[in-house]
């Protein structure tokens, strides 16, 4: 459980405010289409998501979570896949049940907000807006904007120092083991999502503070943690 309130917290996007395998399904399933080669469906590209769309294109050429495919095709196919998802963005992504609750409650109750993701800016930034939540967060750090991304820590000390909170005096909502490992590397507390993209694995299993179904559970996680 949550032992300190944070002054900070910052927020994961895909599989945690967002469900976007949808949309990343559909372009790599058209990817594979125009390159001949067979379709695999949500279900496999669900447990490929969630580090970056470059992984993810070098997962669906190969079939797995590990491995890499042969470059000459990984060159061909990453900027059809790259148009595709520029069209793609956020056509069929939506809200997880409890994100606006949750962020609701987290601006009324005056912490700080930040949103660190290892999604590019021009993927991140046109669904935060598209959906509605792009201007609860006073900073956003995507997976282009510094020269690290998750699971090293460089983006939560990041946000950290731009908002002026103390490591031990923020927390982390995600879904990864990318998340926890973080978190865990920049001193913060970390919730993860039970929902989330964790290549199938229960995000449990790597230990994070608390684990929630809900956004809207937040008010109970924080409510009982003691002030800073």
């Amino acid at each position: 459980m949550i032992k300190k309130k944070p002054e900070m917290i910052l927020i994961d996007v895909d599989g945690t405010l967002v469900d976007s395998v949808p949309d990343l399904a559909y372009c790599v399933d058209e990817m594979m289409k125009k390159l001949d080669m067979p379709i695999h469906g949500e279900t496999k590209v669900r447990d490929w998501v969630g580090n970056g769309v470059e992984r993810l294109t070098r997962r669906a050429l190969i079939g797995q979570l590990d491995g890499e495919p042969d470059d000459a095709l990984f060159e061909k196919a990453y900027p059809i896949f790259l148009e595709l998802y520029a069209e793609n963005t956020c056509k069929r992504s939506c809200l997880y049940p409890g994100v606006k609750e949750g962020l609701a409650y987290l601006k009324a109750e005056g912490y700080k907000l930040g949103c660190v993701t290892n999604k590019d800016s021009q993927f991140t930034l046109p669904i935060l807006r598209e959906l509605g939540i792009h201007d609860n967060f006073e900073i956003i750090v995507c997976g282009d904007t510094l020269e690290k991304k998750k699971p090293d820590p460089l983006p939560l000390l990041h946000s950290a120092k731009e908002l002026g909170v103390k490591p031990e005096n923020a927390m982390m909502l995600g879904d990864s083991i990318s998340d926890v490992k973080a978190s865990r590397a920049a001193g913060f507390q970390i919730v993860c999502m039970s929902y989330g993209y964790n290549h199938g694995v229960d995000i449990r299993e790597a230990n994070p503070d608390a684990v929630i179904d809900s956004m809207a559970e937040l008010p109970d996680i924080l409510g009982n943690a003691a002030a800073a």
